[in-house]
């Protein structure tokens, strides 16, 4: 994949060819760099956030790389949905549409970790088909259509994509890619009957193209996540050749609920042959459980 290929028009009636699922990847691959840059200027000068009803905090940085990426997907596939974090409820899925977390990891973008994301994914049916994750203050950007890439951001842009694939289980036992900020019982008990060598604190997404990349194995989450949380890196880790489970040791199916996003708890591994392994509860845990 190169960040020049150029970007497809997508027929709403049938699936994305392989080569159109490639340059749809680079052309989001692009437009989350371009938010990712907005997420920077806003780190570096101070960023007013409030609380939303659940808790979760959202920020003048939320909203504006939202913006971005709202008007430039709408200019790229005019037509396509897009469901966004913020303005999740003006939007049903459709044959196609548009995943997009403009911020994975709000907290730690307000206490300048540098660990946070911006996700977009395109689904054609319930499953990604191309996809981008965005790592701004990392200075990295993995996008995925037929196969999975990394790319240096250079000036706020993708430099050269090079292939990137998860890694086989190692003798030594598995890494775990472990929140800094969340964490449930469910997780422990899950991460308690795998073959776990060391743990690596991680936040946001960036988790998944980790794995993507073979610099770990596990991620395991029983906690409320939506599915703008987890399509985008979740396309890229499997076109890597990882997957993401449910409870049924099935892929995830996104748009299937339309109004309602919230995923169920998952196991994300770089090595799909130990995915039978993973042990987890059907629902997620209520908060304060």
């Amino acid at each position: 994949m190169t960040s020049a290929l150029m970007t497809p028009a997508l027929a709403l009636d049938r699936l994305p060819t392989p080569s159109e699922r490639d340059a749809v990847a680079a052309r989001l691959a692009g437009i989350a760099a371009a938010a990712g840059a907005i997420l920077r200027e806003f780190e570096r000068g101070g960023c007013s956030h409030r609380l939303k009803a659940d808790g979760s905090p959202t920020s003048q940085a939320d909203l504006a790389a939202e913006a971005l990426i709202v008007a430039a997907l709408g200019e790229t596939w005019p037509g396509i949905p897009v469901i966004a974090e913020e303005t999740a409820a003006e939007a049903a899925p459709a044959a196609l549409f548009f995943l997009v977390d403009p911020l994975d990891g709000t907290k730690d973008f307000l206490k300048g970790t540098g660990e946070y994301t911006v996700n977009i994914a395109l689904v054609a049916g319930e499953r990604p088909v191309a996809a981008a994750l965005a790592a701004p203050a990392l200075g990295r950007v993995w996008a995925a259509g037929a196969g999975a890439v990394e790319a240096a951001l250079v000036e706020g842009r993708p430099g050269p994509f090079r292939p990137v694939s998860a890694r086989p289980l190692q003798p030594e036992g598995m890494t775990a890619l472990v929140s800094r900020s969340h964490g449930e019982a469910a997780d422990e008990a899950c991460l308690a009957g795998l073959p776990v060598g060391r743990r690596r604190g991680v936040s946001s997404a960036i988790k998944f193209g980790l794995l993507a990349c073979g610099e770990g194995d596990v991620y395991v989450r029983c906690g409320p996540t939506m599915e703008w949380d987890t399509a985008a890196g979740d396309h890229i880790l499997t076109e890597a050749g990882g997957c993401l489970v449910g409870p049924d040791g099935r892929p995830f199916g996104y748009g299937r609920r339309p109004g309602q996003y919230r995923n169920g708890p998952f196991a994300a591994f770089g090595d799909p042959s130990q995915a039978a392994r993973a042990v987890l509860p059907e629902r997620c845990p209520e908060r304060g459980a």
